[in-house]
Parts: C-alpha cells; structure tokens; sequence
C-alpha cells in the first residue's frame, strides 16, 4: 500500500477540479471567437478568473493566466530588478538578486517596493510575514494552507500555481492591480488582456478555479487545524526515537502540513529512496531540484552545515492524510535509521 506524503511536489485532483475541468473539455469554442461556441469557452474562462479573485481576495484586480508559478514569475519580474533571499524558488532566482539576509528563517526586507518574498518556503515550511508595499510575492506554497488575502496583504503582485492546491498540473496565474504596467514576456495574438498572448488552456483553467475556491473553503473551516496535528504527531514520534534528529523551522511559523527534518550523517536521497521502497512518497527538497545531487541553499540560507543540509528530508501531509499513515510513517523510518546505526 502506498502513502503520498509529497503534497508540497504537487496534490492530488480535488474532486471539484475533476467535475469542472469535464464539463469544460464540452465547450468546444475558442476564447477568442466571437460566435456561440468561442463565447461559451471565454464564459469558462471568466469564470475562472472571479473565482481566482474571489479566492485570493483580490477585488477589482487583474487575473492573468499562465502556464504555471514560473512562467507568472518571469512576467512578474523580469527587467524589475528587485531583490530577494537566497530561500525563494529557483524560478523567482532566475530574475532577481539574491542579496537579502535571512535571520532564523526571516527574511529581513529595507525596500519592500524593491524586493519580492515568498508566502511560504516549500522546504521548510517557514512562513513570512510579509511587509506592506512589497512589490512581489510567491505565494505558491502557502495559498489555502495560510491565511492570505491580497486586499490587506499590501503586496502589489503574487503569483501562484494551480497544482499545489488541488488543481490541474500545468497552469498558474499572476495577480495584480488594474492598470499595472506589465511588460508581456510572450507576444503572438493578445491574449490574456495582452499579458500573455496564446490560446487559453480552457479546460486546465476551469480546473484552477474550482480547486482555488475549495481550497480557500477548507482554510475557512479550519481542516488544516488537524494537519497540523497530526505534523506534530510525526515530529513527536520520530523525537523519541531518534534524539538528534534536527527539526528545520521548528521554532518557527510553519505551514501546518511541513516537516523537514536531518538525521547527519544519512543522505537526505538515501532516506527518499528508502522509504520508497517502504511505500512512501517524501523528498529531499523542492520538487524543482530534489533530482539533482547538491546540497538545498534554502537549508545553507538558514545556517545549517553542508552535512545536515544535506541529510535533511521533506514530509508534507495533505488534507486527506490520516494519523494512521503518518504513525506507520514515523514507524518505518525510525526502524530503518536504527538498522542503518547497527550496520
């Protein structure tokens, strides 16, 4: 039997995502024809874009569409040349300069209308409290687990990625003030009020917005509450039997589904392949770069040496994880670190 404790890589379909995304796959129409049929698919699409602002609380601003958080953060950024931390997403590193210290996981910010801070990291789970006027937030991570709206937030863009919260894989979204000026990063026939030009993913869109209003429900009542417990259940068990395993963020605010945690002295892939053998689904890091054999910056960011960085793995939970699934968790990892300590 096989457990998913990997939600922050990605989450599973949500069952409102499933149902929207069917009925779009119906709507035979481009959103750009002016007929019946194209006005049916742009109908989908609007749609999607209300209940994305609704659920970000992002009245009277703009919606626009991507392919996902990399491709809304290259429109975000490019040609700003702000600032941020060593911590944020290679995707946000790509167009930024990665001078702003970070002290116990906070990052610290002088110029927030020159800097861009994630919500919340998907290593560790530590969340920011973001400044006022901050020009950029990725809040890809921390969307529906976390308190956020963008009307009190005084950030003046975030962006975000549909399949870390129940939605489809392959579609994000970029939001910000009406009248912003945004520079298009991809030109062709104008699309996305000319933000982002090519045909819109109608169907992967429908999915977006669906899964961004069920996700924002659960928030609201309050389900990530037990996931939080049950992170704590896990960090409790694998404490008591392994004393010096190094808790990431714990001291920190987290999101209620992270815990990172070092065992020095065991490779943090050794430990994922591991456990997959066990019937366990965790990383070594961000989706983005657990492939590759380095040692995570986020974790040297945070001041740890290169042995625990890299000896360091990530169990997220989901809403539908249950206490059960993460006691036989802690239970085969504890029984492997204590085979490995005998060998």
């Amino acid at each position: 039997m096989r457990t998913y404790l990997d939600h922050n890589a990605t989450t599973p379909l949500r069952a409102e995502a499933r149902t929207a995304m069917l009925a779009a796959m119906d709507v035979v129409g481009n959103p750009s024809s002016v007929h019946a049929e194209g006005r049916a698919a742009k109908g989908v699409v609007e749609t999607a874009r209300q209940q994305i602002a609704e659920a970000v609380g992002a009245s009277g601003a703009d919606v626009v569409f991507t392919s996902g958080a990399t491709e809304a953060a290259a429109l975000a950024l490019a040609g700003r040349g702000l600032q941020a931390a060593p911590i944020e997403h290679d995707a946000v590193h790509a167009w930024v300069d990665p001078c702003l210290a970070v002290v116990d996981g906070v990052v610290q910010v002088d110029d927030p209308a020159g800097s861009c801070v994630q919500l919340a990291n998907s290593e560790t789970g530590i969340v920011q409290d973001l400044p006022q006027g901050l020009a950029v937030s990725d809040i890809t991570q921390g969307f529906g687990k976390v308190p956020f709206a963008f009307s009190w937030s005084g950030v003046q863009m975030v962006f975000l990625s549909a399949h870390k919260f129940g939605g489809p894989k392959g579609v994000g979204a970029l939001i910000f003030p009406q009248g912003t000026d945004i520079a298009a990063q991809i030109k062709g026939g104008g699309q996305e009020m000319g933000r982002r030009s090519g045909t819109e993913n109608v169907v992967a869109i429908a999915g977006m917005g669906a899964a961004a209003l069920a996700a924002q429900a659960d928030l609201a009542a309050g389900k990530w509450e037990r996931v939080a417990k049950l992170r704590n259940i896990l960090e409790r068990a694998i404490e008591a039997s392994e004393k010096s395993t190094i808790f990431v963020g714990k001291g920190s605010q987290r999101l209620p589904n992270t815990s990172c945690f070092a065992s020095p002295g065991w490779k943090g892939e050794t430990q994922v392949m591991a456990m997959d053998l066990a019937g366990f689904a965790v990383s070594a890091g961000s989706a983005c770069s657990s492939g590759k054999v380095k040692t995570s910056r986020v974790l040297q960011a945070l001041g740890l040496n290169d042995e625990v960085a890299s000896s360091a793995i990530r169990v997220s939970l989901g809403i539908e994880t249950t206490e059960d699934e993460v006691l036989r968790f802690a239970q085969a990892w504890n029984e492997k670190r204590a085979r490995r300590r005998a060998a």
